[in-house]
């Protein structure tokens, strides 16, 4: 039986359909297998956007609830994990709202518009060195406004389309793909005063859609 992609764990689009279905009908255990399957990539996310572990938990709990509640109305033209991202961002935003850490703005206006094409991403070699620069750079991501972080983690770590990040953060792809290279533009500036040259050998994960 067809259960998830072995490379990395997740549900194949025929299982998870499959899943969506049945949790729609009724059945608890296909709902379990659907929150089993996206909780920690979506914890980890929302993590670091509201960077609170106990707001997180409640953010998660909050976006599943939702999510199954209004799962009837699922189109399943998109990815059960977009729809999930899209519900979980907005109650970020809430959350950073009420803390009064967000703005509601994203202002690029300091940030430096050059983006020489090669991104961010990590060294090939599983090195020590390598290891230290991405938790570095990871570190460095924190540091970047909601709207930006979200853009970076869902690009590189969920490997999603501009276009799809769209669908989620609300606004055109094209915005998006501004977002991303202003994103790497501003990462370079933090990151290139305490990696020296080291920086020209930095490299992320590849993901997403081509930008």
């Amino acid at each position: 039986m067809e259960v998830a992609d072995a490379s990395d764990g997740r549900l194949t689009p025929s299982r998870e359909r499959q899943l969506i279905e049945k949790a729609q009908r009724g059945c608890a255990e296909s709902a379990h297998a659907l929150v089993n399957a996206h909780q920690d990539r979506l914890h980890a996310f929302v993590w670091r956007i509201v960077r609170s572990r106990h707001d997180a938990e409640e953010i998660c709990q909050d976006t599943f609830l939702r999510a199954f509640t209004s799962l009837s109305n699922f189109d399943f033209a998109y990815r059960f994990s977009t729809w999930l991202f899209t519900i979980g961002y907005r109650l970020c935003l809430n959350c950073l709202r009420r803390r009064k850490d967000y703005s509601g703005d994203v202002d690029f206006s300091a940030f430096s518009a050059a983006d020489d094409g090669d991104g961010i991403a990590e060294r090939v070699a599983n090195t020590d060195e390598a290891l230290r620069l991405k938790k570095y750079i990871w570190e460095s991501v924190d540091s970047l406004t909601p709207q930006q972080r979200a853009t970076v983690l869902l690009f590189y770590r969920e490997s999603l389309s501009c276009q799809e990040i769209g669908e989620i953060l609300e606004m055109p792809a094209a915005t998006v793909k501004s977002h991303l290279h202003r994103a790497r533009a501003r990462l370079k500036e933090m990151l290139h005063g305490n990696l020296g040259e080291d920086w020209s050998t930095v490299r992320f994960a590849a993901g997403g859609g081509n930008v």
